[in-house]
C-alpha cells in the first residue's frame, strides 16, 4: 500500500533548523533481473534535525545537482513531502516513512546568495 501524494509537511514545525551533514546514498533503478542498474533515481542526504533532535534522511531527485554544502550548514528543503509503504507479513504489517523534496537548498541569511560553491576563478581577483 502506498499513499498517493504522500503526507505533506510543515517543514518549520516537523523540521525546525536543518543543518547539512553529507550525502549518504546514492539509489539506482532495479533491472528486470531484479539488480541494481546503473541508472541513478534518487540521493539520499543525511539532514540534522532540531525538532526531531537526531538526524534524518531526505531524498531528492537525480536530475537535481549533487549537493556539497559545509559541514553544519543550515539548509531547507523544497515541497517537502513523508511517504510511507505498508508491506503486510505473517506477523502484520511492516511501515517504513521516508522524507522526500523537490531540493535541499541554503537557508538565505542576510547576504547570502544560497549558492554553496564560490565561482570566481582561481588566480583572478574578486571585483
Amino acid at each position: 500500500m502506498r499513499l498517493a501524494n504522500g503526507i505533506v509537511l510543515d517543514k518549520e514545525k516537523t523540521f525546525g533548523t536543518l543543518n547539512s551533514l553529507h550525502l549518504d546514498m546514492r539509489c539506482g533503478a532495479e533491472n528486470d533481473d531484479g539488480s541494481t542498474s546503473e541508472e541513478i533515481t534518487r540521493r539520499t542526504y543525511d539532514l540534522k534535525c532540531s525538532v526531531q533532535e537526531r538526524m534524518i534522511q531526505v531524498s531528492i531527485p537525480a536530475d537535481i545537482p549533487v549537493k556539497e554544502y559545509p559541514y553544519n550548514a543550515e539548509v531547507e528543503l523544497v515541497n517537502p513531502v513523508a511517504d510511507t509503504v505498508a508491506n503486510a507479513n505473517y506477523r502484520g504489517v511492516v511501515v517504513d516513512w521516508y522524507i522526500k523534496a523537490d531540493d535541499i537548498v541554503l537557508k538565505n541569511k542576510g547576504n547570502q546568495t544560497g549558492n554553496p560553491q564560490n565561482h570566481t576563478p582561481q588566480g583572478q581577483p574578486k571585483k
